[in-house]
């Protein structure tokens, strides 16, 4: 059974949940996609019972510090465990090419020598380019680019073992050039900044952020079957899955999800 972990639902402001990133179970594997902005990453994996040694594959979307900074935790933690010899196999991080060398800076400044030694050695930094499909597990994931209007920023779809075509459309609403990658979809990943009700509040279209109101309208206006909406504002988070389910049913008429962190998916 295939399994969507999600790790964080957060914008990179947000103090009351982590950022917003998650992990597919597939088996015993997780892909990882984004590890937030510190080493909260860490505690989460650990309360979800999501064993180091069981990621072998993590994808960075883009240079923002609530997307890539966590990454320096995880390869830190995962090269502690190569030196002591309890991680079989290599680290592969996915990553548009001009991620490469902000990975290694950032690691470079932050961790010791020791551990950036696995760098290109164990752990293996890998460019994907748009349009570009790698095998990644049991699935063949294609990675493109969502034309972001901010920073350089990669999306990926790929089909599920059950046959489900699922679509992470980074953290930026969709962009019309990108349909041949989300349109067929039966998951969408999809931003919603906050209600449409609050947006003189949060001002979600001056940080290039949609509303709950019009990723649903997408969804339905592509006949998405499933969609989940994330990387949120945190100040409504004691009542967010309620209120944004109630102001999404008016526009969508599919399975909407609005999860908290460390929900669990079956996809």
């Amino acid at each position: 059974m295939e399994e969507l972990y999600v790790l964080g639902t957060g914008n990179a402001q947000a103090t009351r949940c982590y950022n917003t990133c998650f992990a597919i179970r597939n088996g015993t594997e997780y892909f990882l996609v984004d590890a937030g902005g510190g080493n909260g990453i860490l505690t989460i994996l650990e309360d979800m019972e999501v064993p180091l040694t069981r990621i072998h594959h993590i994808f960075v979307t883009h240079e923002h510090n609530d997307h890539i900074l966590g990454m320096v935790w995880m390869i830190r933690m995962i090269a502690t465990a190569i030196l002591k010899e309890s991680y079989d196999g290599n680290l592969t991080v996915y990553c548009h090419e001009g991620l490469i060398d902000t990975i290694r800076t950032l690691c470079a400044l932050t961790i010791q020598k020791k551990f950036c030694n696995c760098i290109g050695d164990r752990i293996l930094l890998t460019p994907v380019k748009d349009g570009e499909t790698k095998e990644i597990l049991d699935y063949s994931v294609t990675f493109f680019d969502i034309l972001s209007t901010k920073a350089k920023q990669f999306g990926f779809t790929t089909v599920l073992k059950n046959g489900k075509k699922l679509t992470c459309a980074g953290d930026e609403p969709y962009n019309p050039g990108c349909r041949q990658y989300v349109e067929g979809s039966d998951w969408l990943l999809h931003e919603a900044f906050c209600l449409y009700g609050d947006r003189e509040r949060f001002k979600p279209y001056e940080k290039h952020h949609s509303t709950v109101r019009e990723a649903c309208q997408l969804a339905e206006t592509l006949h998405i079957p499933n969609l989940v909406l994330w990387h949120t504002e945190d100040k409504t988070i004691q009542n967010r899955k309620a209120a944004y389910t109630a102001e999404g049913r008016n526009y969508y008429s599919g399975n909407l999800y609005v999860p908290n962190d460390k929900e669990r998916l079956v996809l």
